[in-house]
C-alpha cells in the first residue's frame, strides 16, 4: 500500500493522486502544491516524508480570528514599530532539518515575511514580517495551511524570565574568563624560576593591573555568592555559598595587603579561576533543559481568547474580561474556560484531563459545566456564573500549590555537609590564627589564609553540579528529564510510588477494540468506518482507526446526537452506532463499565465494540523492578478493569478507584503524615496537587514539550518501561557523590595538616585547590559515564 508524500502515513486504496504522486488526504496534497508552486521541492528531498498530516476537522477556519484583537494580539509580539513587529511562536510539529528549512523559509511563501529563525529544542520559530503586508492572524494562518500549527496559550504571551538569568549567567562567565586569562598571563612569572628577580616596578605595576581586573570579579561575578551566603546568614543558616565567600574574600583582601604594601603580587589569578570554574559549574546545571515548562500556571491550559456572544454577533475577548452573565461560544474541540451554565446545545464533556475520567459526560441544557472540561461535539452556547479567577480549575490549581510544604525547602545534601565543614574549617582557621600569633602575627595571617585557601570547598560545591548535571544530560538523552539536582537527591530516599491509571499505565491516545457479534464483511466494515469517521467524539475515532482503511463511501442523512450515538446512511442501508438505548432501544442488561459502542445495520442488531484500556509496554517489568517500594493506585476512573490491575500489581488491596483530584491530594498528604517518602507519577491536571504534594512529581508525556502539569521530571511516555532503570541509577549516583566528597576531605586532610604548620605558602595553596576541584570534577564525570554504560542508559548522542 502507498506511503503519502507528506506525511508517510498509509493512502489507502485511492489516494489522492497529484504530479503522479500518492497522498492521503487533499490537506496534505495541498501543502504539496503549495510548495511546488514556490519551487521549494527541497523540503522533501532533504528528508523523506517529512510532513505532518493535519486532522481533517482542524481546519482554520475563524480560529485565529481573535488575533485581529489588537488588545490580544499586541501582547504577544517582541516588538512592533515603523510597520515592521516581530513574534516567537510556539511550534510542537517542528521534528527534523526539513521543518527547520521550510520555517526559515518562509519568506519564499508571503512577501510580508522579512526573516524567520527555528529554535529547534525550544521548538520555536522568530518571525519578523511588515505587518502592513501580513497581519498576525494572517500570519498564523499561513503556518496553520502548511500543518505547522502554532500553539498560543495564555502562558506562551508573557516573557521567559529563563533567557534574562541566562544571559546574566553568560555575562558574569564572560567577564571571569577575561580576567582569568588576562591575570593569569600576568601572573606567569610567579610560577617560572627566576620569576622573584623580576624589575620590583613592573611586579608591582603587574600587581596594581591584576587588582584592577579582578574588581569586577569580586564585586559583579561574586555578587551572587556573597548575596546566597548574607541571606543563609540572617535566616541562621549556614550553605555552601558562605565558606566560599570567606574563602573568596580571605583571598582578595591577602592579595590585596600583598600588592599595595609591595610584598608579592597576590593571589588575584587564583581567584578569577575559582569564580570561572563555579560559575561554570552552576551555568552547566542551570541550562539543563531550560526548553521543558516544569512549573505550570493554571493559565497554560486557557485559550488565549474566547468568542463572547453579544447582541447576537460574535466577538473575541481576552479571558480575563469575562464577567458573570456574560454569554460565550465553545466548539468542538475547545476548554470551557470557566464554571458556566449551559445556555443552547447537547454537551459532550471530555473532563480527562480533570478528573482522569475518559468517558465523555452528556450535558443537557440548564446543568452546571465545571471550567477544564472539553467540548466533542457541536458548538455550544454558555453563560459564565464564575469569572476564570474563581472558577473550579483555578482553585483546584490554587490548592495544589498550596500542597507544596516546607519539605521542599529541605537544606540540599551539599548544605548539609558544608554547613559542618564550614565550623570545623573555621575553627582550625581560629585556632591556628589565635596560635601563630602569639609568636608571629605576620604568621597568623599566612597561615589563616592558606588554610582557608586549601581548604576552599570549592570541590564541594561542585561535586553536585558536576555528578547530578551528568546524570541530568543521561537521563534527558533517554527521555527523562528531571527539573534539578534536588530531584535526583528526592529520588534517592523515595520508599513509596503511586500511580495514577488513564494515561500513566494506560496510553492515553490509543484502547483496545474488541468486535462482539455477528461477523462483519469487508464491504460492511468500510460501510461503517465510513459513518464512524464522521464523528470527532473519542470513543468514534478509536473505532474508526480501528477498522481496516479503505475509500470512504458517501453519507447520506448523518446526523450525531450527543451522548446517544450516530446514524447515517450508506448505499440506501440504516446503520446506527452509540449506546445500546440508542441503537436498540432499551438498557443494557449487565452491569459492565467498559466502554462499548453498538451496532446496528438495517435495524439489526449486529453486536458491539468493546473498548478497553491499552497499558503501556513494559509495565510488568517497571512493577517487578520497583517491588522493594510500597505502591499504590489511585485513578479517577471507575473499577471496571480491577481484576487486570490486581494481576498487574499482585494484590488489590492498594487500589483506589474513583478518586477526585482532592481525593489524590489528601491520599498523598496521608502517606506523607505516615512518614513515606513518595513518588507520584501522573499524567493530567486532575494529578496536579499530588503531584506537587508528593516528594518527587513525575509527569507521563506523549509530548514533552507541551501540556504537562506541574511536576519535577517529565518521563517521555515511550521510555516508561525504563521508569525502575532511572530510580535506581539515581540511588548509583548518590554514590558517586558520596565518593567524591570521600576525596574532597582526603585532599582536604592533607592540605590541611601543611597548612596549620605554616609550611603551605598561599601560593601552593591557590595551585592545590583547582587541582581538587579538577579531580572531583573529572571523577564524577567518568563515573557517571561508566555507570551510565553499565546500565544501558545512552550516555550521549
Amino acid at each position: 500500500m502507498a506511503e503519502c508524500v507528506h506525511c508517510g502515513q498509509e493512502c489507502g486504496k485511492n489516494p489522492v493522486i497529484f504530479d503522479d504522486k500518492p497522498f492521503c488526504c487533499n490537506g496534505c496534497s495541498m501543502v504539496y502544491q503549495i510548495l511546488s508552486d514556490k519551487k521549494m521541492n527541497r523540503y522533501y528531498e532533504m528528508m523523506p516524508t517529512p510532513g505532518i498530516r493535519l486532522d481533517q476537522e482542524n481546519t482554520a477556519g475563524t480560529r485565529y480570528a481573535y488575533l485581529d484583537n489588537e488588545e490580544i494580539s499586541k501582547p504577544m509580539l517582541e516588538f512592533s514599530d515603523g510597520g515592521i513587529s516581530r513574534v516567537k511562536l510556539f511550534i510542537p510539529a517542528i521534528h527534523c532539518s526539513s521543518c527547520i528549512w521550510l520555517l526559515e523559509n518562509l519568506h519564499t511563501l508571503h512577501p510580508g515575511i522579512m526573516h524567520s529563525h527555528v529554535n529547534f529544542v525550544r521548538k520555536e520559530v522568530s518571525i519578523t514580517f511588515r505587518d502592513q503586508q501580513i497581519s498576525l492572524r494572517k500570519l498564523a494562518e499561513l503556518l496553520h495551511t502548511i500543518h505547522y500549527i502554532p500553539d498560543f496559550t495564555s502562558s506562551s504571551t508573557s516573557k521567559d524570565d529563563h533567557q534574562k538569568v541566562n544571559r546574566r549567567m553568560i555575562m558574569k562567565i564572560g567577564v571571569a574568563g577575561f580576567a582569568f586569562g588576562n591575570i593569569m598571563l600576568l601572573s606567569f612569572p610567579d610560577y617560572l624560576p627566576g620569576g622573584e628577580a623580576i624589575d620590583r616596578l613592573m611586579a608591582g605595576t603587574f600587581g596594581f593591573v591584576s587588582f584592577l581586573l579582578a574588581l569586577p570579579v569580586i564585586t559583579y561575578c561574586a555578587s551572587d555568592f556573597f548575596l546566597s551566603a548574607w541571606k543563609s546568614m540572617r535566616k541562621g543558616i549556614i550553605n555552601i555559598d558562605l565558606p566560599l565567600s570567606i574563602g573568596m574574600a580571605a583571598l582578595f583582601l591577602e592579595s590585596c595587603y600583598e600588592i599595595f604594601t609591595g610584598i608579592g603580587t597576590g593571589y588575584m589569578d587564583s581567584l578569577a579561576g575559582l569564580l570561572f570554574f563555579m560559575l561554570i559549574g552552576r551555568w552547566y546545571q542551570n541550562r539543563t533543559y531550560q526548553s521543558l515548562s516544569f512549573d505550570r500556571d493554571y493559565r497554560s491550559y486557557f485559550p488565549v481568547a474566547v468568542t463572547l456572544l453579544r447582541e447576537g454577533a460574535e466577538e473575541f475577548v481576552q479571558l480575563k474580561d469575562l464577567k458573570p452573565g456574560d454569554e460565550i461560544l465553545v466548539r468542538n474541540g475547545e476548554l470551557i474556560p470557566v464554571d458556566s451554565l449551559l445556555l443552547e446545545g447537547e454537551g459532550s464533556v471530555d473532563y480527562s484531563f480533570v478528573t482522569g475520567e475518559s468517558v465523555p459526560v452528556v450535558k443537557k441544557t440548564g446543568e452546571f459545566l465545571f471550567a477544564g472540561g472539553k467540548q466533542t461535539g457541536a458548538a455550544i452556547r454558555l453563560q459564565v456564573v464564575k469569572e476564570v479567577a474563581q472558577s473550579y480549575l483555578t482553585q483546584l490549581w490554587n490548592e495544589d500549590r498550596l500542597g507544596e510544604d516546607n519539605g521542599r525547602d529541605m537544606q540540599t545534601l551539599v548544605n548539609k555537609v558544608s554547613h559542618y565543614f564550614t565550623l570545623i574549617i573555621l575553627a582550625i582557621a581560629t585556632g591556628a590564627f589565635v596560635y601563630w600569633a602569639f609568636s608571629d602575627l605576620g604568621k597568623a595571617v599566612y597561615v589563616f589564609a592558606s588554610i582557608l585557601i586549601v581548604a576552599c570547598p570549592c570541590a564541594l560545591a561542585l561535586t553536585i553540579p558536576f555528578t547530578f548535571g551528568n546524570v541530568m544530560r543521561v537521563f534527558g538523552r533517554n527521555g527523562f528529564y528531571i527539573k534539578n539536582t534536588g530531584v535526583i537527591e528526592h529520588l534517592t530516599k523515595a520508599d513509596t510510588v503511586v500511580f495514577d491509571k488513564t494515561g500513566t499505565l494506560t496510553h492515553s491516545r490509543s484502547m483496545n477494540v474488541v468486535w462482539e457479534g455477528d461477523p462483519l464483511s469487508i464491504r460492511e466494515q468500510q460501510m461503517v468506518r465510513s459513518v464512524v469517521y464522521n464523528s470527532t467524539h473519542p470513543l468514534s475515532v478509536i473505532v474508526a482507526g480501528w477498522l481496516p482503511v479503505a475509500e470512504l463511501l458517501p453519507v447520506d442523512n448523518y446526523r450525531e446526537i450527543a451522548g446517544m450515538g450516530i446514524r447515517g446512511e450508506v448505499d440506501g442501508l440504516s446503520i446506527l452506532l452509540g449506546s445500546r438505548t440508542f441503537v436498540a432501544g432499551r438498557e443494557s442488561g449487565d452491569e459492565s463499565r467498559v466502554s462499548t459502542v453498538y451496532l446496528s445495520t438495517g435495524n439489526r442488531l449486529r453486536g458491539f465494540f468493546r473498548l478497553e484500556n491499552a497499558y503501556r509496554e513494559g509495565l510488568d517489568e517497571v512493577i517487578s523492578g520497583l517491588k522493594d517500594f510500597e505502591m499504590h493506585l489511585i485513578s479517577g476512573d471507575n473499577d471496571a478493569e480491577r481484576e487486570t490491575l490486581t494481576k498487574v500489581f499482585g494484590t488489590d488491596k492498594n487500589l483506589h478507584f474513583n478518586q477526585t483530584p482532592h481525593d489524590k491530594l489528601e491520599f498523598i498528604r496521608q502517606l506523607k503524615q505516615n512518614g513515606n517518602k513518595v513518588i507520584m507519577i501522573g499524567d493530567g491536571l486532575n494529578d496536579a496537587g499530588a503531584l506537587l504534594k508528593a516528594d518527587t512529581g513525575i509527569t507521563i508525556a506523549d509530548d514533552i514539550y507541551h501540556f504537562s502539569p506541574a511536576c519535577d521530571a517529565i518521563l517521555r511516555s515511550s521510555e516508561f518501561a525504563r521508569l525502575h532503570s532511572f530510580i535506581g541509577f539515581s540511588k548509583l549516583s548518590i554514590r558517586v557523590v558520596y565518593a567524591s566528597y570521600g576525596i574532597s576531605f582526603l585532599y582536604n586532610l592533607v592540605g590541611l595538616s601543611f597548612a596549620v604548620q605554616g609550611v603551605l605558602s598561599p601560593v601552593v595553596a591557590a595551585i592545590l585547590m583547582p587541582l581538587s576541584s579538577v579531580t572531583v570534577v573529572t571523577f564524577a564525570s567518568v563515573s557517571v559515564t561508566l555507570l551510565s554504560k553499565f546500565r544501558g542508559l545512552t550516555s550521549g548522542k
